[in-house]
């Protein structure tokens, strides 16, 4: 009985973590250092930062197929393929091999996975912008799903917390529709995107052109460099792992900051399968875990436990925590797990030729672009759609790889590729999705992984206003280039994208005022089990057009916090 006892307490922590990514990072980082111990559990390997960066200095010939996708690569990563660009091979070793982890489509869904150590924090885009005011209203205001239970002022003092720890390089633009933050030295527009910026803000009065603002460090400071991280070295070859810790990632900032507590146990290779629920206690105990490896079973407990798997991976762990409280997964009385699936669609704008200024270069290679904030259905702005889209973009030269693509040969011809080649600028469209319960995921009743879980199926889409939306997205990039002066400017809507390939997935276990309509509450609790905490993309209640992981930062720092103080008061 004292051996039971005795295994128990070594499996005993206050708090649990599921998942390591962006969210989970920051989980275990709030949590240790208000003085708890903490159990990160993270479904897939260990990835050392710096040392675990296998492809980060290589060069281009160092590659055996100089980076392009092997015929064997393409059938493996099917969905990979579908984005365009993640199963390259200068970093497809942190993407999931789709053959080996499988799903299903009723409707074609592009689900992008990186079951590692610091999930997608290693490979996201860095985008880094804060919702504004409207965007968390436009719900209630449009009848559209259900209202949010925050309001901008409830996250603004956490968006600027995780602004300074993580390290947002930005301009203060002064604009309602992008708030301004708590930034580092913005980054430089090139002398082009100067130029572009200057036509067409005088050509359209209310449409701004700005830097990107961006998770890297342009100017450290004590915080940042006291964890050995340091300044942005302009390499841009960031999806393989940044050895200089220069942008934000699990492995660079949140990981060692909560390592440093002594508090955290970091498990990988641990799939969480469900968590545990106590039916008399009416809360939640612990989870059960599934070694990936030798598929060996343990439960460990927690007073908390936060889920930080990403937005399919929490809302499905929800669906496999069945009990006789619970018969259709753990909160689930409103029947909204799985629904409501969000991301941003794109694979739209346009792009053209800039003449002049070939005596012009920039320096490095910038990790960034520009940003045109949304300015549809704003300041009087109406259109036959609901909500707006924003542009990422920017300005580039030509470099000597152009000339695979290029007639010639010759001296004359190698010479020419010492050169730049010729400017030439693009927009491309992030659009809002809106929620729609019609948009879910379910678990297949008889189909399971390697590991006996249940496989997940899609029936998901975009509607008719993002369709719409996709008219103006593409027209407006055309006649805003083409009044900056660009030549040959070429539009693009690429409809055969599907939901997912903006790698923004949000929903499916969305926050809410009644518990008959959303999972979570205003403080990402489960509803029904005030210990068990959501705080990734499956709590969004709406998507905005901006970039979701900053938001989900200040969510999970402003969830903590109350967990931690609710535990101090003994109420969960």
């Amino acid at each position: 009985m004292n051996l039971n006892i005795d295994a128990q307490k070594d499996m005993t922590y206050d708090a649990i973590v599921v998942g390591s990514g962006i969210s989970g990072g920051w989980a275990a980082k709030e949590l240790t250092q208000k003085g708890l111990k903490v159990l990160m559990l993270e479904r897939g390997r260990d990835i050392k930062h710096v040392e675990g960066y296998v492809t980060a200095t290589n060069n281009p010939w160092d590659f055996p197929h100089r980076g392009r996708i092997t015929t064997q690569a393409a059938e493996e990563y099917w969905a990979n393929m579908r984005t365009g660009y993640t199963a390259n091979e200068e970093w497809r070793h942190h993407f999931e091999n789709d053959s080996l982890n499988p799903y299903i489509e009723k409707r074609p869904m592009d689900w992008i996975r990186g079951y590692h150590v610091g999930g997608r924090s290693l490979m996201w885009g860095r985008q880094s912008y804060r919702w504004n005011e409207e965007d968390f209203m436009a719900n209630a205001k449009e009848g559209v799903g259900v209202d949010w239970p925050i309001r901008y002022k409830d996250l603004a003092p956490w968006y600027s917390y995780v602004e300074g720890f993580a390290g947002i390089s930005g301009n203060k633009d002064g604009l309602s529709v992008l708030p301004d933050g708590n930034f580092l030295a913005p980054m430089e527009l090139n002398c082009v995107e100067k130029e572009v910026k200057a036509r067409v803000e005088k050509a359209f009065g209310k449409r701004r052109i700005t830097i990107g603002r961006v998770a890297h460090l342009t100017d450290p400071k004590a915080l940042h460099t006291d964890l050995g991280r340091a300044a942005c070295q302009y390499r841009n070859q960031c999806m393989r792992g940044c050895p200089f810790g220069a942008y934000f990632s699990t492995q660079a900032a949140t990981l060692p900051a909560a390592m440093k507590t002594g508090r955290l146990t970091l498990r990988p290779d641990s799939i969480v399968a469900e968590v545990l629920y106590d039916e008399k206690k009416g809360r939640a105990t612990g989870v059960r875990v599934i070694d990936q490896n030798t598929k060996e079973v343990r439960e460990y407990f927690a007073k908390i436990i936060f889920l930080n798997a990403s937005a399919f991976g929490s809302t499905s762990i929800l669906m496999n925590s069945k009990s006789n409280r619970f018969p259709n997964g753990m909160g689930n009385e409103s029947d909204q797990l799985g629904r409501n699936i969000m991301d941003h669609h794109l694979a739209v704008g346009a792009s053209g030729d800039f003449d002049g200024m070939e005596d012009k270069y920039y320096y490095g290679r910038r990790a960034n672009g520009v940003y045109v904030p949304r300015y549809r259905n704003w300041d009087g702005d109406k259109r036959d759609y609901l909500r707006g889209f924003g542009y990422q973009g920017g300005a580039s030269r030509g470099g000597w790889n152009r000339g695979n693509g290029m007639e010639g040969f010759g001296a004359d011809f190698k010479e020419s590729l010492t050169t730049p080649g010729p400017w030439t600028m693009g927009l491309g469209g992030f659009g809002e999705v809106l929620p729609n319960p019609d948009n879910r995921f379910t678990l297949s009743p008889d189909q399971k992984d390697r590991w006996g879980l249940p496989l997940l199926v899609f029936d998901a889409a975009y509607g008719e206003n993002e369709k719409k939306m996709r008219k103006d997205m593409m027209n407006d990039a055309v006649e805003m280039l083409e009044a900056a002066g660009l030549k040959n400017v070429r539009g693009y809507n690429d409809e055969s994208k599907h939901l997912g390939i903006g790698i923004h997935e949000m929903g499916t276990a969305r926050m809410g005022r009644d518990p008959k309509t959303s999972v979570l509450n205003a403080n990402n609790q489960v509803h029904s089990v005030k210990n068990v905490f959501v705080t990734d993309g499956a709590a969004m209640t709406s998507a905005s057009c901006v970039n979701p992981s900053l938001t989900y930062m200040a969510l999970t720092a402003r969830a903590a916090d109350f967990a931690v103080k609710e535990l101090k008061r003994q109420n969960l």
